[in-house]
């Protein structure tokens, strides 16, 4: 269940900082969100997939870390991208 080419190329050119940014902080957690997302849906109609449920946990300690790392660098960054991807603390 990976990105299409277009999705991700939308999510990078929203939350980048430059012109070639492709892996900044922000556009990080941007595609792992929507990754999260996919998983959520597939996982709603797919109950016993447990391999899927162990990948959908990864990706969420992923963006925790990186969240984390964000607030203790850049406060005002952290609050921009978690407002605008509707992350809780």
């Amino acid at each position: 269940m990976a990105l299409d080419s277009a999705e991700k190329k939308e999510i990078i050119s929203k939350f980048a900082r430059g012109e070639q940014d492709t892996g900044s902080t922000e556009v990080q957690v941007a595609l792992i969100t929507k990754r999260i997302e996919m998983l959520t849906e597939h996982l709603q109609t797919n109950k016993k997939d447990h391999s899927s449920r162990l990948g959908l946990l990864k990706l969420v300690g992923q963006r925790r870390r990186l969240m984390r790392y964000l607030k203790n660098t850049d406060i005002s960054r952290w609050h921009v991208i978690k407002d605008e991807l509707n992350l809780r603390n």
